[in-house]
């Protein structure tokens, strides 16, 4: 055994050791965990059982941090000098059960000037559902097989990007294997929903399913020096707001939280969530709610308004819900979206 496998044999020691002897992890040796994953110096099967390890334990704040730090030196980078823009993080195993609204509300926040970064990957396990690069190609936006300085192009001409992990971060990729052989969502999966590629001032909005992950997301963060985080109980673990109930969210400024319930019934937003089908149905609905129209339109303009506020443009969510009215009877996402499909990018 190789002197990596033997220290990372010590650090699986440290999270897999039981309920009353686990020590975790410090920030470093985190790290030191993750970019050891990363780089293939330890073979599948213990990266088998640190992942699944620390799926039974939870990891700490302090080791989610330790793991970020890693994403954060070994990953893309985008940058939008001068621009704040909105970072979103969500799941990337994708949606199986309600029909995506993200890259929908990014092409219109984008066409309002409000710049907009993705990432993502393949059909990842566990849930293996539709990603935010099928999305984006069943509507005609190339999003793979781009190199990272188109993708960089894309953001400073049209303010959207979306880094795909096959393609800008391959030794995140390693990964996919090992996490598929175990069936179960690693703390790699809430790892990606706290990692951005952008580097610089932005509102980070990450994706939750149950209140401890909220809590856990808020400590790493913070950690890590995110000042302005916006977590957001989406549809799915996505950062899409439901019509059919109130958005629960949270503002975090430097550490502290403050709840933020949306309730769309008081502006008048009374639509169900809309199912997921196939793809060739979302494409369709999709094209017909960026041009103002169909069953996705009440919830792309609720989410659009929502994120506008967010995003200070607008100091009340009236304001932000009639520009977002105005921006979908202009058809201003459809147009940029048309810039896409016919642009140079690739």
């Amino acid at each position: 055994m190789g002197p990596a496998r033997a220290r990372f044999r010590e650090l699986i020691g440290k999270v897999g050791s039981g309920e009353h002897t686990s020590t975790g992890l410090d920030r470093k040796e985190a790290a030191e965990a993750m970019e050891l994953m990363l780089r293939g110096l330890v073979d599948d099967a213990q990266m088998g059982a640190f992942l699944i390890a620390h799926r039974i334990r939870r990891p700490h704040p302090t080791e989610l941090a330790g793991m970020l730090d890693s994403y954060r030196r070994l990953g893309p980078v985008l940058e939008t000098p001068g621009r704040r823009p909105l970072a979103f993080g969500v799941p990337y195993d994708g949606r199986s059960r309600t029909a995506p609204l993200l890259p929908l509300v990014a092409l219109v926040l984008a066409s309002d000037g409000l710049p907009v970064v993705l990432h993502g990957g393949g059909a990842m396990p566990v849930k293996f559902g539709i990603t935010l690069a099928e999305l984006f190609e069943a509507i005609g936006i190339p999003s793979t097989g781009l190199p990272l300085g188109e993708v960089q192009g894309r953001l400073d001409h049209h303010g959207l990007a979306l880094t795909h992990q096959p393609d800008h971060f391959p030794l995140a990729e390693r990964l996919v294997p090992v996490r598929d052989a175990i069936g179960k969502r690693p703390p790699v999966a809430s790892l990606e929903l706290l990692w951005t590629p952008h580097r610089g001032d932005h509102l980070l909005v990450s994706g939750f399913v149950h209140p401890p992950t909220e809590s856990r997301a808020w400590q790493a963060l913070e950690a890590c020096g995110e000042t302005d985080v916006l977590t957001v109980k989406g549809l799915e673990g996505s950062t899409d707001l439901p019509t059919s109930r109130a958005g629960i969210t949270a503002r975090v400024h430097r550490g502290v939280p403050e709840r933020i319930l949306l309730h769309p019934r008081d502006h008048g937003i009374t639509a169900a969530e809309v199912p997921w089908q196939s793809l060739e149905v979302w494409r369709t609905q999709a094209l017909e709610a960026l041009r103002g129209e169909g069953a996705l339109m009440p919830a792309l303009r609720w989410n659009v308004a929502a994120y506008l506020w967010f995003g200070g443009r607008f100091e009340h969510l009236e304001d932000a819900l009639v520009q977002a009215t105005a921006l979908l009877r202009a058809r201003s996402g459809e147009r940029l979206r048309r810039e896409l499909v016919g642009s140079d990018d690739r």
